[in-house]
C-alpha cells in the first residue's frame, strides 16, 4: 500500500482514501485500545476518539516514520486521555508511591498462550495496566510515562514492579493449575 499517496488524498478530503486508511488500522487499533480499557464500547470509543484526531492531525504527518507507529500512538494518546476524562476510571486510576515489592529475576515457566496472558493483563488494576502496557507493550520509557500521566519517575517504575510482580504471582499460579491438571490426567 503506497501510504504516501494514501495521506495525500485523504488530506484533499476524498472519502474513499479515509475509508481505507481507517479500514486498514481500525482492526490493530481496537486491539491497542482495548488493551487500556475494561470493555470493548469503552475501546470502541477510543478507537472513534482516536481516529478523529488521526484525521484533524492527519496534515502534521511528516512521512519521516511509519504511518502505523504515528496512528499507534495517537490511539495510545487517546486511550490514556479518556481514563483520565471518564469518572469510571478516574479512582481506579491512582498512582501511589511506595516501597518496591521484591520482583524475582526467576521468570515462570509460561503455558499460556498470548490471549491469555492479554487477558491476565486486563485484570490488572488500571494504573498497572495502563504503565505496563505502556512500558512493556508500546516500549516507552519510565521517564516518557511520568510525563504522559503527571507522575514521577519512580511512582512509573515502582507501579510497573507491582504489575509486574502481580503478573507473575498470576502466572505462577496458573501454571501450577495447568500442570496438575496435566498430571492428574489418565
Amino acid at each position: 500500500m503506497d501510504y504516501h499517496q494514501l495521506v495525500k488524498d485523504c488530506l484533499r478530503g476524498n472519502t474513499a482514501a479515509q475509508r481505507q486508511l481507517y479500514e486498514h488500522f481500525a482492526g490493530n487499533m481496537l486491539g491497542v485500545c482495548y488493551r487500556y480499557t475494561k470493555s470493548m464500547v469503552d475501546a470502541e470509543d477510543v478507537l472513534q476518539e482516536g481516529f478523529i484526531m488521526v484525521f484533524k492531525n492527519l496534515h502534521q504527518f511528516s512521512f519521516s516514520g511509519e504511518l502505523g507507529g504515528w496512528v499507534r500512538r495517537i490511539m495510545v494518546n487517546t486511550a490514556i486521555n479518556y481514563l483520565k476524562k471518564h469518572s469510571r476510571y478516574q479512582t481506579e486510576l491512582l498512582f501511589t508511591e511506595g516501597v518496591l515489592h521484591p520482583v524475582s529475576d526467576d521468570d515462570p515457566e509460561v503455558l499460556l498462550s498470548t490471549k491469555e496472558l492479554a487477558d491476565l493483563i486486563r485484570q490488572l488494576p488500571p494504573g498497572y495496566q495502563t504503565i505496563f502496557n505502556l512500558h512493556a507493550v508500546e516500549g516507552y520509557s519510565h521517564v516518557e510515562i511520568g510525563k504522559i500521566l503527571g507522575i514521577n519517575e519512580g511512582t512509573s517504575r515502582s507501579q510497573y514492579a507491582r504489575a509486574r510482580s502481580l503478573l507473575i504471582s498470576w502466572i505462577k499460579k496458573l501454571s501450577a493449575v495447568t500442570k496438575n491438571e496435566t498430571y492428574a490426567r489418565p
